[in-house]
């Protein structure tokens, strides 16, 4: 199982880091050592002093697909869920200004958070989904698809270009705007649509 990750997929969010649009949408990795194992916090690293939330939705890979058509691309995703993609910022900042890759600043140990999944059908409307994210208890994040610049199927047709996906690969769509720093104590909690999804522990 392998994370894919989507940057700059939100006009806003790129505004507010002061990032340029890229043409073709950017994808980056995550290991499976990055997930949280259920009912665990995130522990804070101590490489970083400045780690970020980024909620996104997320999508679970149902069939094995190699340069997926878009007319077909629906078919290899039926549920969804939403995530936190922790940025160590600070870290993320230096390897930009070095043109280095992202890896160390978004694929460490404990850097994907993951909720449940529902069908993509039990949504009221698909082509619409509204996620949020509360941060102790104050929405710090609130997004809808409709609002990415590259949406859920134009994503799957790209990324199957250059890598394959297979069933149980998950795929980060990309976050809103809002994003923000955590801190020991704090609690995350993701929502979509009106449905509390998971929780996250900062320690």
């Amino acid at each position: 199982m392998k994370i894919i990750c989507i940057g700059r997929n939100y006009q806003e969010h790129i505004a507010e880091l002061n990032n340029t649009t890229p043409e073709a949408p950017l994808f980056f990795m995550k290991p499976e050592t990055a997930l949280i194992r259920a009912g665990l916090p995130f522990f804070y690293p101590d490489f970083s002093e400045d780690i970020h939330y980024e909620i996104e939705l997320v999508i679970r890979i149902c069939k094995l697909g190699k340069h997926i058509q878009p007319r077909f691309a629906s078919k290899y995703y039926k549920e969804i869920g939403v995530g936190i993609d922790f940025t160590a910022r600070d870290i993320q900042q230096q390897c930009k200004e070095k043109g280095h890759p992202w890896e160390v600043a978004k694929a460490f140990d404990g850097s994907a958070a993951v909720s449940n999944f529902i069908p993509v059908d039990d949504l009221k409307n698909p082509e619409d989904i509204h996620f949020l994210l509360k941060k102790n208890g104050e929405t710090v994040q609130s997004g809808h698809s409709a609002e990415m610049i590259h949406p859920l199927d134009a994503l799957i047709t790209h990324v199957s270009k250059y890598v394959t996906l297979k069933i149980g690969d998950l795929l980060f769509s990309g976050t809103p705007a809002g994003v923000g720093p955590v801190k020991s104590g704090d609690k995350l909690e993701l929502f979509l649509e009106d449905k509390k999804m998971h929780e996250v522990l900062i320690k």
